[in-house]
């Protein structure tokens, strides 16, 4: 009886003490804010918050019913050819200060970070520039070879950052710390304003959207939030900002930025609402069946460019961190070939290519070989 005693007191000493570790290790930066005062207020009020967390309008589970977390440690344990690329990717570095002009140009980072100038604004969606997607650059995916040429050193000045939801891959701490004093202001999903006034960044450079609402980079640049079917969240706790994809209007085109999202009606709605697009960027890639309502398959990224009425679809969610199970470049294989089916046109330019937005697009394949 006593070694019993003695062991549930160790064991639960054992627990407080991670207890109490785990809740200072959330008080980290990096892992965000907390929304308060008026900014809570807001959030209580959206039609998007119900029962304490932001909820796409239809059934959303993390994870399909029929899989388990067990399932999921399981299958990340168990090797799986090709899951990284064997040597670096082929990729370019474009001087991103030399660009003029009005011609409306986009470049491409490796999964969902690029930078758009559009009539002489400067536009930078989801940056990360850290080597991993983690809140601590000592665990967590690491960044394939020579898809970090990129850095906040190499950025003009910027009119917008444009952030569509809080998860490590779509906002990084120590890249917004670089690039926030030479940022005029910040474009991001309901809520995650939280997160950048912790970081020092001041609330009047921050616009927040709730789904369907508009704001303005510029005189003539537009830009309305859409919805995603995802979720959010940097620690325990979910659901507490909102997911965004965009509309970005211009007087010439219309360009819709995806962010993240499983398959859902909503892509036909924006389509009717908003389309047709000139370019959408769509995710293509960290899918899996155990967790299908909030990642599409490449398949239904083809999909969901029908929905939106796009003229060319660019795959972005991809080429540069292991998020999955998948191996690296099967979601540009499987979405390549859907749209030869379906008859999509889409474009597939190198990381750091420089892509003029109604060009002539490049469609090079190439990862093959890799």
């Amino acid at each position: 009886m006593k070694k019993f005693k003695k062991g549930m007191i160790i064991l639960l000493s054992t627990l407080v003490i991670l207890g109490l570790v785990t809740v200072l290790v959330l008080q980290l930066p990096t892992f965000g804010g907390t929304a308060s005062g008026a900014r809570l207020e807001r959030i209580k009020h959206s039609p998007n918050y119900k029962n304490g967390t932001f909820q796409y309008p239809l059934e959303t589970p993390m994870m399909n019913p029929e899989s388990s977390w067990f399932k999921l440690i399981a299958a990340y344990f168990k090797p799986t050819e090709g899951r990284e690329p064997e040597r670096p990717l082929p990729s370019v570095k474009t001087n991103l200060k030399t660009l003029t002009g009005t011609e409306p140009v986009l470049v491409w980072f490796g999964h969902s970070s690029y930078f758009l100038r559009v009539n002489g604004k400067n536009l930078l969606v989801d940056p990360v520039f850290s080597g991993r997607t983690s809140p601590f650059q000592f665990v967590g995916s690491k960044a394939y070879p020579c898809t970090e040429m990129y850095g906040a050193d190499d950025f003009p000045e910027l009119d917008a950052i444009v952030i569509s939801h809080d998860h490590y891959d779509h906002l990084d701490y120590d890249t917004i710390l670089k690039l926030a004093s030479r940022t005029k202001h910040f474009h991001v999903a309901l809520g995650v304003g939280s997160h950048l006034e912790r970081w020092g960044v001041k609330p009047e450079a921050i616009t927040e959207y709730d789904w369907y609402e508009a704001g303005k980079i510029s005189d003539d640049l537009q830009l309305t939030a859409t919805p995603g079917r995802h979720f959010s969240g940097r620690g325990l706790k979910r659901g507490q900002t909102l997911w965004n994809s965009y509309v970005l209007k211009t007087p010439t085109q219309t360009i819709f930025l995806g962010g993240d999202s499983g398959y859902g009606p909503h892509f036909k709605e924006i389509g009717e609402k908003y389309g047709p697009f000139d370019l959408a960027l769509l995710e293509c890639g960290q899918y899996n069946m155990m967790w299908h309502y909030i990642h599409m398959m490449p398949e239904e990224t083809v999909q969901a460019a029908k929905d939106l009425k796009t003229e060319v679809l660019m795959p972005v969610h991809w080429g540069k961190f292991t998020l999955a199970l998948h191996p690296w470049k099967e979601p540009i294989e499987r979405m390549t070939k859907k749209a030869k089916e379906v008859q999509q046109p889409i474009t597939t330019p190198r990381i750091g290519e420089l892509v003029q937005i109604g060009g002539n697009y490049s469609t090079e394949r190439w990862w093959e070989g890799y």
